[in-house]
């Protein structure tokens, strides 16, 4: 009986012993090494120094050309305009400025090339007179197919030419020496002055009217002809602005153009029947106003003894 209740004891005691110590729990396992091969890849990765970044691309180089006073006075008010932390503007179109002023333009050479034409008037007009005078003055025979209408041009460049000389003339001083002539005389003195820069082309100048008769120049010769007519007016001193500017155009236009076809039949010294044709024909249309003029006060006189009504068709008619 003492010893079972000992027992019993002895087994409670360790019970109690067992509830009184904490449970321990398990250690964790050992950490697996990694395999060979990932180490080697990072310790390679680690030793590896890093790449650099790569360098902003590099600015294209700016060449300054040299500039005009417009374009520089106009690229500097551009620049000055981008405000404090703004770049530099050029103004627009100041390089094609400054190509212009460093260099000769395109058109400068087409008309050097055409002036220069002019000194072959055995070749006539044409492609081959051009393709000389671009030789003259040194530029490439190429240039001569940018002219669309190769004989045209010349043709053309030629009357603009003789124009501007016609006007250089009167207002050298020539001018002058008109107003001491009457009308009919300063009109055959200008007509000749046009006239006379046409001889050394004389025997070419029908192929001349060929061209400028063909439909695709047709229209450009009669402005070129139209504005001869009316600077010679001009010149000659009329300031009108009546019907009668019409008339006398028309008919000025027309002794200009009979002369023209004249001159190339004239073998005389220095083409005088010429100019003896030219003064006898504008003489005839002045005398031939004038008639006008007398019919037309005749019927005024007519019209007072008449009658009015007779007055304002008599008037109609003889118009000035």
């Amino acid at each position: 009986m003492a010893s079972s209740l000992a027992a019993r004891r002895l087994l409670s005691r360790a019970a109690a012993s067992r509830r009184l110590v904490p449970c321990a729990s398990p250690a964790p396992p050992p950490p697996r090494a990694a395999p060979a091969a990932l180490r080697r890849f990072f310790s390679a990765e680690a030793s590896t120094p890093p790449t650099p970044p790569l360098p902003p691309p590099p600015l294209e180089p700016t060449v300054e050309h040299p500039k005009s006073e417009g374009a520089a006075s106009s690229s500097s008010s551009a620049s000055s305009s981008d405000g404090a932390g703004g770049a530099h503007r050029s103004a627009p179109g100041a390089s094609a400025g400054a190509r212009r002023a460093g260099g000769t333009g395109y058109e400068e050479e087409q008309e050097k090339v055409l002036r220069a034409s002019l000194l072959h008037p055995r070749m006539g007009w044409s492609e081959s007179a051009m393709i000389s005078g671009a030789r003259d003055v040194g530029v490439s025979p190429a240039i001569v197919g940018a002219f669309p209408r190769k004989e045209a041009a010349l043709v053309e460049f030629f009357m603009d030419d003789c124009l501007q000389q016609l006007i250089d003339r009167i207002d050298a001083g020539e001018g002058e020496l008109l107003k001491n002539l009457v009308l009919s005389e300063r009109l055959s003195k200008l007509v000749r002055m046009r006239l006379e820069m046409q001889g050394p082309y004389i025997s070419k100048w029908p192929q001349a009217l060929s061209i400028q008769s063909q439909p695709a120049n047709i229209s450009t010769s009669l402005k070129q002809r139209a504005v001869l007519v009316d600077e010679i007016w001009h010149a000659a001193g009329d300031a009108g602005s009546d019907i009668d500017w019409y008339v006398k155009r028309t008919v000025l236009g027309g002794i200009y153009s009979t002369s023209e076809v004249y001159m190339l039949t004239d073998n005389s010294p220095d083409f005088r029947d010429t100019w003896t044709f030219v003064s006898r024909r504008i003489k005839d249309a002045l005398d031939l106003q004038k008639t006008f003029q007398e019919a037309a006060y005749l019927a005024e006189a007519v019209g007072a003894g008449m009658g009015g009504s007779l007055q304002g068709v008599l008037n109609r008619v003889f118009k000035k």
